[in-house]
């Protein structure tokens, strides 16, 4: 009998020759992340009446929830998080401007095919895009990493998503995760690893990727996985900076990890990326979606463009290419933020800033931003906000009176041109997916 991802990349981090759905183990990660919630950490971790972090080494801290910081507060918990990392001699410690840290990570080559990820932040899912076991953990549990270096993981079942056909005209990878999270649920995925498959996938950049394991956090999952091939080494070695050696060496670890054919799911699904338009999570659930079709024309206060979900190179410029020679709608806000601070400097170079400057948008500091209800574009009481991002509970965005939808880069930019929800070729994109 076969075994899944999750099997093969957790027996082969325990040292145990297998291991099956149900079973403890304990886990060593090759990273352990955190961010502004560090501060909180190592209060938790000093309690323990531990000195000094096992594997500072293996740490990596990036201030990115609330920066710059809004409040007094913030910055007292960001100048805690510095005197820490100074303190222990952590290197891997990216300060306010570097980004959001799914991306940052990744960019860094900190994350990679067969690597262990536990990440106190729900999205390390993320990870999963690269070949990597990424998951979320609670400060408690990111204490005792950094205490002893390892903690106790349950092996998760797993789930295999085939994803088959082309994607129609303006259809993105965030449609496909917003069609399954619809018919699945948001609990779809409890506690499971999650595999994606199929040639839809293999059609999809790296930055589209990344989008399938990251919205699976929405779904209940403990961990996603996306098929690694020639994309996957592309990206490593031109963004991450990785050598042929070391590109040898990872490609090898891909295959010892990967899932075996026969391996034996707890359940499967296909979806045909041929059938799906267009898809738009409505208030106040992530697993109420509709057809774009069905809710064009709803009024739009204030359109969001980031986060770690969408907020790369590939989603800027779907934005501007949508916007240009176009003006956001009066009464309208359309807050810019990059994920990354590399993914700035891009967009600047490419141009794609300044065409959605030219349209009225507001550009920020890279960072997590209004996503979690910090700063940069909390809407006001009875107003709605379409964006990017991967969660629209009540309050989500800091303000309960308040609606978030959710929606491709593509939808959100014709969106705030039109200042109700609409498609882009409504405002001027071809129905074959082409701008005027």
């Amino acid at each position: 009998m076969g075994h899944t991802f999750a099997e093969k990349i957790l027996a082969r981090n325990a040292g145990l020759a297998e291991v099956r759905p149900g079973q403890i183990i304990d886990a060593t990660p090759d990273v352990a992340l955190s961010h502004d919630n560090s501060a909180a950490i190592a209060r938790i971790f000093r309690s323990l009446g531990v000195a000094r972090v096992k594997h500072p080494d293996r740490l990596a801290i990036t201030l990115d929830h609330a920066a710059p910081p809004p409040t007094t507060r913030h910055a007292q918990n960001h100048a805690e998080i510095r005197r820490f990392v100074a303190e222990q001699g952590i290197t891997h410690f990216y300060d306010v401007g570097r980004g959001i840290c799914h991306q940052v990570l990744s960019e860094e080559g900190l994350v990679y095919p067969g690597a262990v990820v536990l990440g106190a932040d729900s999205h390390s899912t993320h990870y999963g895009a690269l070949g990597a076991f990424g998951a979320g953990v609670g400060r408690s549990e990111m204490a005792a990493i950094w205490a002893t270096g390892q903690l106790w993981l349950r092996v998760p079942e797993s789930i295999k998503i085939t994803l088959t056909g082309q994607f129609r005209p303006w259809v993105t990878s965030k449609d496909i995760a917003l069609h399954i999270i619809g018919q699945l649920g948001a609990d779809g995925g409890l506690y499971a690893s999650i595999e994606f498959h199929g040639e839809a996938v293999a059609g999809m950049s790296m930055e589209s990727r990344f989008v399938l394991p990251n919205m699976m956090a929405e779904m209940g999952a403990k961990n996603a996985w996306v098929q690694v091939d020639q994309t996957t080494f592309d990206w490593l070695a031109q963004v991450a900076g990785k050598d042929e050696a070391e590109l040898a060496r990872l490609k090898a670890a891909s295959e010892a990890v990967a899932p075996d054919p026969d391996a034996v799911y707890a359940a499967e699904y296909r979806f045909n990326a041929a059938e799906i338009e267009p898809q738009i999570a409505c208030p106040h659930t992530v697993d109420n979606v509709r057809p774009l079709s069905a809710v064009a024309g709803t009024k739009v206060d204030q359109a969001f463009l980031g986060t770690c979900t969408n907020g790369r190179l590939e989603d800027i410029a779907a934005a501007a290419a949508v916007i240009k020679g176009r003006r956001v709608a009066p009464g309208v806000r359309l807050v810019v933020i990059p994920a990354s601070a590399e993914v700035y400097l891009q967009a600047l170079r490419a141009g794609y800033l300044e065409t959605l400057l030219e349209a009225g948008a507001v550009i920020e500091s890279p960072g997590c931003g209004p996503c979690m209800g910090n700063h940069l574009g909390i809407p006001a009481p009875g107003e709605v906000t379409i964006s990017t991002a991967n969660r629209n509970f009540r309050g989500r965005m800091g303000t309960p009176e308040a609606e978030i939808y959710l929606a491709s880069p593509a939808v959100v930019a014709a969106s705030a041109v039109a200042g109700e929800i609409a498609a882009p070729w409504e405002i001027g994109g071809q129905s074959d997916g082409r701008i005027d």
